[in-house]
Formats: C-alpha cells, sequence, structure tokens
C-alpha cells in the first residue's frame, strides 16, 4: 500500500505491516484514505483530531436560524420597567432575532391610544442604535404592534 507520513511527506509502497510498524512508532493511526486506488493510499495520523476537525468544519457551514421574540408593554408602564425590557430586546437583536413590541390595552386603557404610542415610539428610539423597523406601529384591536429587525 502506498503510505503518507504524518507530516504529509510520501513514505512510498510499503507492506502493510510495516505501515502499522510505522504508525504504532509515531504513535499515530493508520487511516485508509482512498481504498479504491491501486495500491489502496493509507495515511499516518491522529484519527480522533482528524475526526474532530471534520466535525467543526462541517458545523461552520450552519448560520443561525433567525427567531420572532416579543415584548410586552402596557400604557403605563414605568420608565425602569420600560428599560429592562429595551436591553432584553437588545440582546435578542444582537442574537440576530427579529423582535416584536406589543403595546397591550386594557378596559378603559383605550381612551388614550397616544399614551400607547409614546410607549411604543420610546422602545423603538431606544433600539435604534441595533435595529430598524421593519414594520412600522400600527393598531390591531387593543394592541399596537411593530416588528424590528437587526441592522
Amino acid at each position: 500500500m502506498r503510505v503518507i507520513g504524518a507530516d504529509g511527506s510520501q513514505l512510498g509502497i510499503i507492506p502493510t505491516d510495516d505501515a502499522l510498524r510505522a504508525a504504532r512508532e509515531a504513535d499515530l493511526d493508520l487511516v485508509e484514505v482512498a481504498p479504491n486506488e491501486r495500491p489502496p493510499v493509507c495515511r499516518i495520523m491522529d484519527f480522533g483530531k482528524f475526526k474532530y476537525q471534520q466535525k467543526k468544519r462541517q458545523h461552520r457551514g450552519h448560520s443561525h436560524q433567525s427567531k420572532i421574540k416579543e415584548i410586552r408593554v402596557r400604557p403605563k408602564t414605568g420608565e425602569h420597567d420600560i428599560e429592562v425590557k429595551l436591553n432584553r430586546a437588545r440582546t435578542f437583536l444582537e442574537h440576530k432575532d427579529k423582535v416584536i413590541v406589543s403595546v397591550i390595552f386594557r378596559g378603559r386603557e383605550m381612551a388614550h391610544i397616544e399614551e400607547g404610542s409614546r410607549v411604543i415610539r420610546q422602545v423603538i428610539d431606544g433600539l435604534a442604535d441595533i435595529g430598524k423597523v421593519e414594520s412600522p406601529p400600527n393598531q390591531q384591536g387593543r394592541r399596537i404592534v411593530c416588528i424590528l429587525v437587526p441592522k
């Protein structure tokens, strides 16, 4: 069989027993890399390391699947609570996820739609550096909804 050394050098065509002995002396494995060739080609290498690098190379091609996250606020939500929600939304946007911002109205709060618009505008302005508006704020029944995407 044709044998390739650990450093990539050609060791030539040698018997299987001699190739195994050379691999054991180097404290490595003898791996058949081209079984269909005449003579078959084997390489002296660390097989565990080879498998690890192969798996790592395969995973490098995968990309992040964008998810949709939602933060919900109310018109009467306090300033500090909005800041906490902004920080959470900021982490979502940093992880390349979309964020739906919902202002939910209950009961008589529907009489003060402008208060909900102020809150959603505050959220959009707070995230302007990291996200951009995909769909502007629009009212859907008892809620105002806006979608933000990462820049």
